[in-house]
């Protein structure tokens, strides 16, 4: 498993971008992340795409904050305008041996560019305070819409993978290809 140091301080777990507040995920936002993740139009390109239980979306959150826990870095809570509208930054990725920038927007937040937001920040966020050599992102090759925004943001195709016993996409961004 990759580990990372920071140098110096911790970096802010809190960041702000023009738009957008991204703040360490809390138990309080299980209900908002069981309705996104019950949305059939968010679920659509997963393997068996079928809405997550309200079991699954709580082990979702617990993940999500104990990621925080164990690296001091994980998926963030998205804010738009003071409102959740999501959960995305880069975590640990034991089956590629990196960091997996991720993210999960409620439908009414597409293509306002929030996405292209979050992940040129989370970016930053990896490369200039985790010192990452690269950054995966995997995609469904029907995602259309998150493949034009990882190579709208410098990402290359790398490779197909399996994940979760589907074809994805590998996409990689960084010093190394990652290959």
């Amino acid at each position: 498993m990759l580990e990372y140091e920071f140098k110096g301080a911790l970096p802010s777990a809190a960041r702000r971008t023009a738009r957008l507040r991204l703040r360490i995920p809390a138990e309080g936002d299980v209900d908002f992340l069981i309705r996104l993740f019950s949305r059939p139009e968010l679920v659509a390109h997963r393997p068996v795409p079928r809405p997550d239980t309200p079991e699954e979306s709580t082990a979702r959150l617990a993940r999500d904050i104990g990621h925080w826990k164990d690296h001091g870095f994980g998926r963030w809570a998205i804010e738009a305008n003071g409102a959740l509208i999501g959960f995305g930054g880069v975590t640990v990725s034991e089956e590629f041996d990196g960091l997996n920038l991720s993210y999960h927007l409620q439908p009414e937040s597409w293509g306002q560019g929030y996405a292209t937001e979050l992940v040129r920040e989370t970016l930053t966020f990896a490369f200039d305070d985790l010192h990452a050599d690269w950054v995966i992102g995997l995609v469904r090759p029907v995602n259309a819409a998150s493949k034009h925004i990882l190579e709208k943001c410098g990402f290359t195709f790398k490779r197909e993978v399996m994940l979760h016993g589907a074809p994805t996409n590998m996409y990689a961004f960084g010093k190394t290809s990652g290959s």
